[in-house]
């Protein structure tokens, strides 16, 4: 089958790989018809290149239709249409039965103290080959897989995967109140969907933050109060702005979805860049022990968000020696939420949001769908912004 391939910094490639079978019990194999490219790909593609091994097969945003599966899978079958969650989890541990399967415990990445693993997310998730290929191996297949319906089209559910349910506990995380104000950084697509949610769900003014033309037409046309990195001196500015429209007081809540990608803080970038270089023998453990985040998305929302207020993390982190300001967290009294999205914790709420009335922009959302032998190339666009990229679905 083709699949997309991990060959280095900057490097993926359409390649040849054999195809998926069914190993434990519990598996499936589905044949992929949409497949999604993530701003979390773009971290393998530039920053985490040390836990990654060339000929990785990536991508954790896939659906389609299951081809075969294990003995003891009893709620799929062949011809079923399915939404297959980035993470893979039991379903009967106590972390899933307490709604965080990305701690499941029977498929924690032991080895690595990390949780549980990824699609084609790094060793330090598991090394699982991902979803940017025809085919695909589901483990824990009794539990992930989400069935939708036939008719519609893929674009109508195949963000269960990822976007929606990240965006949803974004903002449940949040803990926006009724009525209250909201911001976000960032209007990728998980910023972009955030907003959308948190709308949705009742928010009373939600300010969208990011440089990217593009993106905040985007947000803007669906009511968003959008505010332009761009027009701004530097990030008090910013913070001063957003303070006038919420009584002096700043936000209610601020969501974090940019990560460690956020422009600024050169020295920060800097040591990526070098562990991203290095044999990953040394890249590696640097990154490991070492490692630092830019963290000027963090330190805006740290400024920006009310005394009292709540900031939620869903733009992906991986530093291990990040300097934070503990007194202006500790003084201000901020309260932080943060993590991998539990996708089944939150599925069976979005799903009633899927309807014709289609009130997330779901139908439209992506603003480009290539075959999946164009992989490369969308890799590039989307890391770079051009061509208006916001969100890429990619079709084998």
């Amino acid at each position: 089958m083709k699949a997309v391939t991990w060959q280095g910094k900057r490097d993926v490639r359409v390649e040849e790989v054999p195809d998926p079978r069914i190993q434990e019990p519990t598996d499936a194999v589905i044949r992929v018809t949409s497949t999604g490219l993530c701003g979390s790909d773009l971290h393998l593609y530039e920053v985490l290149t040390p836990f990654m091994t060339p000929g990785d097969i990536l991508g954790h945003e896939p659906m389609g239709i299951v081809e075969e599966v294990g003995p003891e899978v009893t709620g799929l079958k062949p011809g079923d249409r399915v939404v297959v969650p980035f993470q893979i989890a039991c379903g009967h541990c106590y972390m899933c039965g307490t709604g965080l399967p990305t701690q499941c415990e029977t498929t924690q990445v032991t080895g690595e103290g990390m949780g549980a693993p990824l699609f084609g997310y790094t060793r330090l998730y598991g090394a699982v080959p991902g979803g940017q290929a025809e085919y695909l191996r589901v483990p824990q297949a009794q539990f992930g897989p989400i069935k939708v319906p036939e008719g519609p089209a893929d674009d109508r559910f195949v963000y269960l995967s990822d976007v929606l349910p990240t965006a949803w506990q974004a903002v449940e995380y949040a803990a926006v109140p009724e009525g209250g104000s909201v911001a976000v950084l960032g209007l990728g697509p998980i910023g972009d969907m955030a907003c959308r949610v948190a709308r949705a769900k009742g928010a009373g003014r939600v300010f969208g933050i990011d440089l990217v033309p593009e993106r905040l037409r985007r947000a803007r046309e669906r009511g968003v109060e959008t505010y332009d990195l761009r027009s701004f001196d530097n990030e008090k500015e910013l913070v001063a702005a957003i303070q006038d429209e919420t009584g002096g007081r700043g936000p209610d809540a601020v969501i974090d979805a940019v990560g460690t990608e956020a422009h600024g803080s050169a020295a920060a970038k800097l040591v990526q860049q070098a562990a991203a270089v290095m044999p990953r023998s040394i890249g590696g453990p640097l990154a490991e022990r070492f490692s630092i985040d830019r963290l000027a998305a963090l330190y805006t929302a740290i400024d920006l968000v009310r005394r009292g207020g709540t900031i939620s993390l869903s733009g992906v982190y991986g530093g291990m020696a990040d300097p934070m300001p503990m007194l202006t967290l500790f003084d201000k009294q901020i309260q932080m939420r943060m993590g991998q999205a539990n996708v089944r914790r939150w599925s069976d709420e979005i799903i009633p949001y899927l309807t014709d009335d289609d009130p997330l922009g779901v139908d439209d959302f992506a603003t480009h769908r290539v075959p999946l032998t164009e992989a490369p190339r969308a890799y590039e666009m989307f890391q770079k912004k051009q061509d208006g990229a916001v969100k890429v679905l990619m079709k084998p």
